[in-house]
């Protein structure tokens, strides 16, 4: 059976840790598919096996899945048999490594892979096993990037501290010469070496230590990373300069110099980097922290008529809930009684609060205005609308993007390239360079080292699609396949459904045109009252327009419908005739000129009250208010838009004209509309926007299959790209959002690769011969850390990306 398993990692630093990652569990039997994500730390497997080899592999390569551990009460247990049975509910969620359960202490200890497993996960299979887990506290929400950044932080002002002697004594000699002399004179150089040794010891095997900790064994295993770069570098300058120190007769005449200061500033510089690298990190999963944070922890459940506070993974579907004004909405459901408006604006982008009444939907997460309701719970869990969001923004978020593969490629033969470059460095030094040569050798070989760590094009692409996904998902697009985010920058026409993407989806009065000796509420409730009976869509979309202006209807006492004529009806003792043309022409009653409603597609309909004409009247699907902005913006944008419609060709053509359309595919059914995208994609690549049933197929069909949230589920599933509102502004915020990422990661990608490109050959000693330029190895250091900063700091700007 196959197997989606989502592990969260340790040990990931730079690109060339992403593919080791990467081969290690394709490596692994059974596994089809591995996605890698240097920014979130986590790998996505598609496997046909368990997930115990895969814990494995990454161990045996190195960046272990980072494993917790839940202790917990277990209730319900009798005997030994009800603890085995609980442990079997339990070890069989996927993603649980080992589940004891005691009988006497009436407890669970569990061991589950972080990332795959979810507390609610565990919770639901004890209570499936009969064997419910009590929580005995609500366990606070850990943000694991800013506890990892303060620890971070700690260990560079640890680091710091103990550097600043060191740099102080060693560079400021340089700086400024009389302290040279000073220190020569007091101390003596020899005696300053040994407390530069003392201090830059404790910096390496302190704070440091974490470098020589993964980067030896990454070397050993002839997989070097980014550690093992910053260890070799190090190293080579620490171990030079104990020489240096205490055995000077090993270096030949002129070479003795330590370099304690370069070794300690390097871990200095690269803490901080990481440091900032690690909140930088934290605010671009900001989204999805945002939009878990809209989970209220608790529900007002009515159960035996009594309100009671519960957890919402206690729960379950039919429960009757209590909403209170201000309160968050525990769970998706329907309301039962009471009415209120509820802000959706997190899920939906819209900033109106919509009405509920009894028999409406309300979602999870939502907030109550100032009214009062009951509702059912229909959906919990995993299930609710918001848990679904957040599950495609994060499956948006850990994307691999066509892009990826070329940085891939490249990234994981950088490192051993980069090592050989600097043992060539070195050699090319001692060789043909000035006295003394192995100073400017040991000099320019840890420089190429430390400043070619390719950080920076490892988060070059996922921090951005972090970032760019999330803030869609605040927009109210939600990519439900990251790739879309790359593919909707190549598309070059935009293909529209009709009824319900463009219009709004239903009949409305559209036009009333009232004789001179009537005015347009008198009419408008003649038309009401007559209609009241009738269950003609028409009907309907009189009655609307009667309930929004708010007439007075006069009361019918009777009721005819004519079969393909129209209505009539006795009110206050007149005749009402209500109905088309060919009504109107049986009954003698003289109509007006109405060629110019026909020619907007529109088929006129009329008014008669006791055999004279009242009014003239259209109903029609009305056109969405943001629908033309949206055609104009997507024009603006160099898109050429269509609309396929099974509409007849004369409506769509006055639809087409009223929004600007460029092209129009009339009277088409659903295999004519995979037919019309088709065709269109004969001139390049299609993104189709649609919310029916009908659309699925060409959503599927599209290169880009865009479906409006309010839409049908089967449209939904279908598309790449979902828009929570029914509002078509989503669709040029998905084209902006899409615009922006793609430059974002262009940039970053540039900044990247050309960054090691032009430093590497500095590092290495190239301007020398022309100017006597060479790099020290604190500035490379410091050149790394500023190059990732920069990645993660022009990714964060996507979070203001507007259309």
């Amino acid at each position: 059976m196959t197997q989606h398993f989502n592990l969260s990692l340790d040990g990931m630093s730079c690109a060339s840790c992403v593919a080791r990652v990467d081969r290690a569990l394709h490596a692994v039997p059974g596994v089809s598919e591995v996605n890698v994500n240097l920014a979130t730390e986590t790998a996505r497997v598609t496997t046909d096996g368990e997930i115990g080899p895969l814990v494995d592999a990454l161990e045996t390569a190195g960046y272990p899945a980072r494993i917790k551990q839940l202790d917990v009460s277990v209730e319900g247990m009798t005997c030994a048999g009800c603890a085995g049975r609980a442990k079997k509910g339990l070890s069989a969620v996927p993603g649980v490594i080992e589940a004891d359960v005691n009988l006497a202490t009436e407890r669970a200890r569990i061991r589950y892979v972080e990332g795959q497993v979810d507390v609610s996960d565990l919770v639901a299979a004890a209570k499936a096993a009969g064997y419910p887990l009590r929580l005995e506290r609500s366990e606070p929400e850990v943000d694991r990037k800013a506890d990892e950044a303060q620890a971070l932080a700690r260990q560079t002002w640890i680091a710091a501290a103990l550097t600043l002697p060191v740099f102080v004594v060693e560079m400021g000699g340089h700086l400024f010469p009389p302290f040279h002399h000073l220190i020569a004179q007091t101390i003596g150089t020899q005696t300053s070496w040994v407390i530069q040794f003392v201090l830059v010891s404790i910096v390496l095997a302190g704070p440091g230590r974490q470098f020589y900790a993964k980067g030896y064994p990454s070397l050993f295993r002839l997989a070097p990373d980014m550690n093992s770069l910053v260890a070799l570098g190090t190293s080579a300058a620490y171990l030079f300069s104990v020489v240096a120190t205490f055995a000077p007769g090993l270096l030949s005449e002129g070479t003795r110099a330590v370099y304690f200061e370069a070794a300690a500033v390097i871990v200095v510089l690269i803490l901080l980097g990481r440091t900032l690298e690690a909140r930088a990190k934290g605010r671009t999963g900001a989204a999805i922290r945002k939009l878990a944070g809209l989970r209220p922890k608790t529900a007002r459940v009515i159960r035996d008529g009594v309100e009671a506070d519960i957890p919402v993974a206690d729960v379950v579907v039919g429960d009757v809930l209590a909403l209170r004004p201000g309160d968050r909405v525990a769970v998706d459901g329907q309301v039962r009684s009471g009415a209120s408006f509820i802000d959706e604006s997190m899920l939906s982008g819209e900033p109106i609060p919509v009405e509920k009444a009894e028999g409406d939907t309300v979602i999870g997460g939502t907030i109550n205005g100032n009214g009062a309701l009951t509702y059912a719970a229909t959906h919990v869990g995993a299930d609710t609308v918001l848990a679904q969001i957040v599950r495609m923004v994060e499956d948006a978020q850990g994307a691999r993007l066509p892009i990826q593969a070329l940085v891939d490629k490249i990234t994981l033969w950088f490192v051993p390239a980069v090592m050989a470059l600097a043992a060539l460095t070195v050699l090319v030094w001692v060789v043909i360079g000035p006295s003394p040569a192995l100073g400017f050798a040991l000099v320019a070989g840890v420089s190429v080292l430390i400043i070619a760590c390719p950080c920076a094009m490892g988060l070059a692409t996922p921090t951005s699609i972090m970032v760019g996904t999330g803030r869609a998902a605040e927009l109210g697009v939600l990519f439900r396949k990251g790739e879309a985010l790359q593919a909707l920058t190549g598309v070059s026409t935009v293909a529209m459904d009709k009824t319900g993407t463009l219009t709004v989806g239903r009949p409305d009065l559209a036009d009333l045109r009232v004789e001179p000796e009537f005015d347009e509420a008198q009419a408008l409730a003649i038309l009401a009252s007559a209609e009241a009976g009738s269950e003609h869509p028409v009907a309907g979309a009189i009655q609307r327009a009667a309930a929004a202006k708010g007439v007075t209807k006069p009361k019918a006492t009777s009721f005819e419908a004519i079969p393909g004529f129209g209505v009539q009806a006795m009110i206050d003792g007149q005749t009402v005739l209500v109905g088309a043309e060919r009504l109107m022409q049986r009954e003698r009653i003289a109509l007006p000129d109405v060629s110019d409603l026909a020619a907007m597609g529109r088929s006129p309909m009329f008014l008669a009250l006791d055999g004279r004409l009242v009014a003239t009247f259209t109903v029609s699907d009305q056109i969405k208010p943001g629908s033309a902005a949206a055609v104009k913006a997507l024009q603006d944008l160099g898109l050429k838009v269509a609309m396929i419609t099974g509409d007849g060709e004369t409506t769509a053509q006055a639809v087409a004209a009223e929004l600007g359309i460029d092209e129009v595919i009339a009277g088409v059914l659903p295999d004519g509309k995979v037919a019309a995208i088709e065709r269109l994609q004969s001139g390049g690549r299609v993104a189709f926007v649609g919310d029916g049933i009908n659309d699925a197929p060409a959503l599927a069909r599209a290169d880009v299959g865009i479906a409006i949230g309010t839409g049908t589920d089967v449209a939904i599933e279908t598309a790449d790209v979902v828009l929570m509102s029914g509002e078509m502004g989503g669709v040029i915020n998905a084209f902006a959002i899409s615009r922006a990422t793609m430059r974002n990661i262009r940039q970053n990608l540039i900044w990247a690769f050309g960054y090691n490109v032009a430093l590497i050959p500095v590092a290495a000693g190239a301007l020398y011969p022309l100017n006597g330029t060479l790099l020290s190895p604190m500035l490379a250091a410091g050149a790394m850390a500023l190059s990732s900063v920069f990645v993660l700091s022009n990714a964060l700007r996507l979070r203001w990306v507007t259309a």
